[in-house]
């Protein structure tokens, strides 16, 4: 079978480790069925796992990727939820589950001609959404409404401040609040990503750090260090930071004081849940609001896109096709 894989790991040197070429078909439990993949976008995730980060030495080969949207055995078009957890035991959540999982983690990944999954991770795939586009929504599409929509408190007119404004959540972020009508600030260091909000809807962008006009209803947080005492000294009392990673580092200082004086809430925000994701997919069609998507490669071209996204110089999201 076709796939895109971790032949190794090496935090120095992760793209001398990947892989591109066929494997032998990955054991799944018998159960689960199989999508024959027609797109997959790549996450950060991916890299970390060549990196070592995501992945133990003694996982590889592990075929990587956790989106995808492709055609079950019966025929039905489908997008792949990318969380492996039981939602019975935990309010029907199953980013709750201790022992979650992505694909790519435990069980073989998306990026290749065949993923094998459980039936009830099977989503219905809308006309009115491409393969490529699709297959954007399972990671950084689903974390970011699931930060806004279920974890804010946001209500529409309020405003919300994304730190950052290059990132493929960030972007989602920007797009889908103002979907939901709030008002969107954001940040970046870098002039060019400040015009890069700005043309995807940010209705203020500001250079990293500097002081707002106002105070904000909520900060979305996937920063850390770097942007923390700047998130909250943006917030109003009683405002809100959702937090779902911490790129530039995970300890900076807490500020309780701070916290507590004005009485702020820090909400943590991992992926989404199945019925998160369909009510995205739902918010997507109705307001016609479309991942962008900075360009598609056939899944042979995989190390062209991985040294893309390595360097950084991404808008939006990278997509590989398998016809």
């Amino acid at each position: 079978m076709f796939a895109v894989y971790a032949a190794a790991v090496d935090p120095a040197d992760p793209l001398s480790c990947l892989g591109v070429g066929e494997l032998p078909q990955p054991s799944t439990p018998e159960e689960w069925v199989n999508v024959r993949v027609r797109a997959v976008s790549l996450n950060h995730h991916d890299l970390w796992a060549l990196k070592g980060v995501a992945l133990k030495a003694d996982q590889v080969p592990m075929i990587l990727g956790s989106d995808a949207a492709g055609v079950t055995d019966d025929g039905r078009e489908v997008i792949v939820h990318a969380v492996l957890g039981d939602a019975g035991a935990h309010g029907r959540d199953e980013t709750l589950d201790p022992r979650r999982s992505l694909l790519s983690e435990i069980y073989p990944g998306t990026i290749a001609e065949v993923v094998r999954v459980p039936a009830h991770n099977l989503v219905d795939k809308p006309a009115q959404l491409s393969w490529e586009e699709a297959a954007c929504l399972p990671t950084a599409w689903l974390t970011a409404y699931r930060m806004l929509a279920s974890k804010s408190g946001l209500r529409p007119g309020d405003t919300v401040l994304v730190q950052g404004a290059a990132g493929g959540v960030s972007t989602a972020l920007i797009m889908l609040a103002k979907a939901l009508g709030f008002t969107v600030w954001a940040t970046s260091r870098d002039e060019a990503k400040r015009e890069w909000a700005t043309s995807i809807g940010a209705d203020e962008v500001f250079e990293t750090g500097t002081r707002l006009p106002r105070s904000v209803d909520a900060v979305m947080e996937t920063v850390g260090e770097a942007t923390w005492d700047h998130s909250l000294k943006s917030l109003r009392p009683g405002g809100r930071i959702v937090i779902s990673g911490a790129t530039s580092g995970q300890m900076p200082p807490a500020q309780l004081n701070r916290v507590f004086f004005l009485q702020l809430e820090i909400v943590g925000s991992t992926m989404g849940s199945i019925g998160e994701l369909r009510e995205l997919i739902d918010l997507l069609v109705r307001t016609g609001v479309r991942p962008i998507i900075d360009r598609v490669l056939p899944m042979e071209r995989a190390a062209e896109a991985f040294a893309v996204m390595n360097d950084g110089a991404v808008h939006g999201k990278l997509v590989l096709t398998r016809d």
